[in-house]
């Protein structure tokens, strides 16, 4: 089953061992790791970002580390919120749990699609 186990904050590299930690704890066989493009689908540095930190986590763990493109995740996390009637700070709260969800959906919409 696919589920998000949250967000992480810690820095690097501390970050990277935190999922180290959770994807042994949890047995996870797949990171998906959001992909902040640019609305454009260029890759900006937010982006390049990202790839450094899916590399990193490619190199630490033995299992795939996968890009999923999250334009606009955050939008729909926000919206999704507002419609379960979260106040504005609950909303800010929650907006990156909500938004890696949305990412991951993304991810199995793709990978169940095609």
């Amino acid at each position: 089953m696919a589920v998000p186990l949250g967000t992480i904050r810690t820095g690097a590299p501390a970050d990277v061992r935190a999922i180290a930690d959770l994807v042994l704890e949890h047995r996870v066989t797949l990171v998906v790791v959001g992909h902040p493009l640019l609305l454009s689908g260029e890759a900006g540095e937010r982006a390049h970002h990202a790839e450094r930190f899916a590399a990193a986590l490619t190199g630490l763990l033995e299992i795939p580390v996968l890009l999923q493109d999250e334009r606009l995740s955050t939008v729909e996390a926000e919206r999704a919120l507002r419609q379960t009637g979260a106040s504005g700070r609950d909303r800010r709260r929650a907006v990156d749990r909500s938004a890696a969800t949305v990412i991951l959906q993304a991810w199995l919409d793709t990978d169940l699609s095609g």
